[in-house]
């Protein structure tokens, strides 16, 4: 939990008083790999805050997965369309490694935004933590070639190499792994 107050310290700043209320509504939890936090159909009803592990959003297909997303440690993760609208989601949300979430409500997260001074800020920096991922993952669909994807991938993410199934990236840069492990054979 320290994590969280970390990383809100280090954007804003949050009281005493404010983390008291926020920090009694976070519940850990934590989930073995190959977990389904969240599946098709479903209601998300959680924002979370990854304190060790990692995750991919995907939508499940017959043959191969489509992953549009991954979190990792010190990161946010929601199916926050859904989160949001709270209407039923299009896609998954599935462990990849052993993970420990802290999670709030939706219930509860409004009544943080109505009762601390601090509440709406923390929304605020959730929804632009989701956005930013958002918004970076389609502006490289649209100026990068799959082999620059995978290299800002490596270069920003380097630990996902060792940890994450070589079939996911493939399908997160947008090729087969097969294509995949020609790009990797050229770079390397």
């Amino acid at each position: 939990m320290d994590q969280i107050r970390d990383y809100f310290e280090q954007l804003v700043g949050i009281n005493d008083s404010d983390w008291q209320q926020f920090s009694s509504k976070l519940r850990k939890s934590e989930y073995p790999k190959k977990t389904n936090l969240l599946k098709v159909g479903q209601t998300e009803n959680y924002l979370s805050f990854i304190e060790k592990g990692s995750v991919r959003l995907y939508f499940p297909k017959e043959e191969n997965d489509l992953t549009f997303g991954f979190c990792f440690e010190g990161q946010f993760v929601s199916a926050y369309d859904s989160f949001l609208t709270q209407k039923p989601c299009d896609y998954q949300i599935e462990t990849m490694t052993k993970t420990t979430l802290w999670r709030i409500s939706h219930q509860d997260l409004q009544y943080i935004y109505a009762n601390t001074s601090i509440g709406n800020t923390i929304g605020r920096l959730a929804a632009e933590s989701q956005f930013l991922l958002k918004s970076e993952r389609e502006l490289s669909f649209l100026n990068e070639s799959a082999e620059e994807r995978y290299r800002s991938l490596f270069k920003n993410r380097p630990k996902l190499i060792l940890e994450i199934p070589l079939k996911y990236i493939a399908s997160y840069v947008g090729v087969t792994p097969q294509a995949l492990s020609r790009i990797r054979k050229r770079i390397s």
